[in-house]
C-alpha cells in the first residue's frame, strides 16, 4: 500500500500522520524537505503517528533516522506515536527502540505545542 501523508502544524510541533507503507518511495524525500523546511522556521518538535503504518522497509528506517538527525543536529526532537505492533517489533530487533522516543498515542506526548 502507497504510502499516504497528512500535517498540522499547532504552535511550535509538526504532527506528520502517516498511512500504508514506509518503504522510502517518492514520498521519503518530500517528508525530508517538510521536515527541512519546519527546522528553518524554527520548529524544534516532531511528531510522526505512524498508527496507519503497517510496514516499514529499510529505506523507511533511513527516512526515519534521517528525520531524527535533522531534528536532533537542530536542537530539536522527534517522536514517534501509536506503532503497531510490527513497528514495535522491527524497532525492537534492529534496536532502534533506544534511539527514537516511542509512545503509545499523542495524548501521551502531553505536549505544550505554544
Amino acid at each position: 500500500m502507497k504510502l499516504h501523508f497528512s500535517e498540522r502544524k499547532e504552535g511550535q510541533v509538526h504532527y506528520l500522520f502517516m498511512e500504508g507503507d514506509l518503504i522510502g518511495d517518492e514520498v521519503g524525500p518530500r517528508i525530508a524537505e517538510l521536515v527541512s523546511d519546519s527546522v528553518e522556521v524554527g520548529i524544534k518538535t516532531i511528531v510522526i503517528d505512524l498508527e496507519k503504518v503497517r510496514y516499514i522497509s529499510s529505506s523507511g528506517l533511513g527516512l526515519l533516522i534521517t528525520l531524527l538527525t535533522k531534528m536532533k543536529n537542530a536542537g530539536g526532537e522527534l517522536f514517534l506515536t501509536a506503532p503497531s505492533e510490527h513497528v514495535k517489533k522491527l524497532l525492537l530487533i534492529t534496536k532502534l527502540n533506544g534511539i527514537f522516543t516511542v509512545v503509545e498515542s499523542i495524548k501521551e506526548l502531553n505536549l505544550d505545542s505554544n
